[in-house]
């Protein structure tokens, strides 16, 4: 599912520190929609958000409607969440009066979605017990209110008032909007490539990039699962509240694998493992042949899928991986039969910016009973439909 976050911006020096906010919004992969005041618009460009967001940037309130769409409303119902960054004095003081005198502040009298506010003033507005006054009446509404900052402030002084950082702010969003619908599950989920030694400088791998078992891991945690993230070699930042092992070849994987899964519900296994592993490993350095090429014997590694099903209990899940570059649906199916997972993602690696590498995905879903087509999205939002759906087996 993608979340629908309204993105309110007023007049102040910190909007540009919005555009940031927008940015992680929209890389986590939020449907993100703005509306500017007039003020905000003389700080910062209502181009800026629109190349940020890829949505339109609503300024003006009186614009003719379409299709008995009328615009605040529209606005209003589509919004999961609304988020002001900053909000100035004189905007908080509107809000808390029920005004609704331009379009953002009749955009939030018409919602029913929850609020954020990141308040940014001068530190003596922000100590005036009128502004202080207003934000406690906001909050006692149920408003949630990300504090300010200290620090130099645009006016020249020191003192609390700075617009909370955009990663704070953020955090916010994820804790209000994501829910907690795996809480108290345990997943493994393993990433990335595996590499096979040849000798001691080379090694055989492949093009996994480990960024969607990484999503998936991120996702999981803040929806409040225990996560073991078992990791091939990746350049990728590690996920947060997440215990994380390691490993480099097929077989490190395995054993890992083999030795957490009975402590879990669910196993997804998004990492693209090795099948064949060199049979001898040169002790120092292969030397280039004068002729004839080079020759390499490779054994079979373990199946890690085929394990974890021939292991697991009658409660357990495994959700399997497929990258396939043709016949993909009819691949995914037979490798669904003869694994015994109870579900497989199957990625069409054919496709181009997309699967190994890439941020975005494709693929289908399948079960025994369900074939679910994934059209391209972000891999932070094919984690989500994944996740899902592990929930409803739940």
């Amino acid at each position: 599912m993608s979340y629908n976050i309204l993105l309110g911006i007023t007049g102040g020096i910190a909007a540009y520190k919005t555009a940031s906010l927008a940015s992680r919004l929209i890389q986590s992969g939020y449907d993100v929609h703005t509306v500017m005041t007039e003020a905000a618009r003389e700080f910062i460009s209502p181009l800026t958000f629109r190349s940020l967001t890829q949505n339109p940037v609503e300024t003006e309130m009186f614009t003719p409607p379409s299709h008995h769409n009328v615009k605040h409303i529209s606005l209003a119902d589509r919004a999961d969440l609304i988020v002001v960054a900053p909000a100035t004095a004189n905007f908080i003081s509107r809000l808390a009066r029920g005004m609704g005198d331009d379009l953002l502040s009749t955009v939030m009298l018409a919602s029913r979605a929850p609020v954020i506010l990141a308040p940014a003033m001068n530190v003596n507005m922000l100590n005036k017990k009128s502004v202080q006054e207003n934000i406690c009446l906001l909050e006692d509404r149920g408003y949630r209110i990300i504090s300010s900052g200290d620090g130099y402030l645009a006016c020249g002084v020191t003192g609390k008032g700075r617009m909370a950082e955009p990663a704070e702010i953020h955090a916010a969003i994820e804790e209000e909007i994501i829910p907690s619908d795996l809480q108290g599950r345990k997943l493994l989920i393993t990433a990335g490539p595996t590499r096979e030694d040849l000798d001691k400088v080379r090694f055989l791998s492949n093009y996994s990039s480990g960024k969607m078992g990484y999503a998936l891991a991120r996702k999981a945690a803040k929806r409040g699962a225990e996560v073991h993230l078992i990791s091939g070699p990746t350049s990728l930042k590690s996920p947060l509240s997440c215990h994380i092992t390691e490993v480099k070849s097929a077989r490190e994987m395995y054993d890992r694998s083999l030795e957490i899964f009975p402590d879990v519900d669910a196993a997804v296994l998004a990492a693209a493992v090795a099948d064949y592993r060199p049979e001898r490993i040169e002790s120092g350095k292969l030397k280039k042949q004068e002729r004839d090429g080079l020759t390499v014997s490779f054994k079979e590694n373990p199946d890690i899928l085929k394990s974890l099903v021939a292991n697991k209990n009658k409660d357990q899940l495994i959700v399997g991986f497929a990258a396939e570059a043709e016949n993909v649906l009819d691949n995914a199916r037979d490798k669904l039969n003869k694994k015994g997972a109870d579900m497989l993602v199957a990625n069409d690696i054919s496709q181009k910016d997309e699967g190994f590498g890439s941020d975005h995905n494709s693929g289908y879903l399948l079960s025994s009973d369900e074939e679910l087509k994934i059209t391209r999205r972000s891999k932070e939002e094919m984690a989500d439909i994944i996740l899902d759906k592990l929930k409803e087996i739940f």
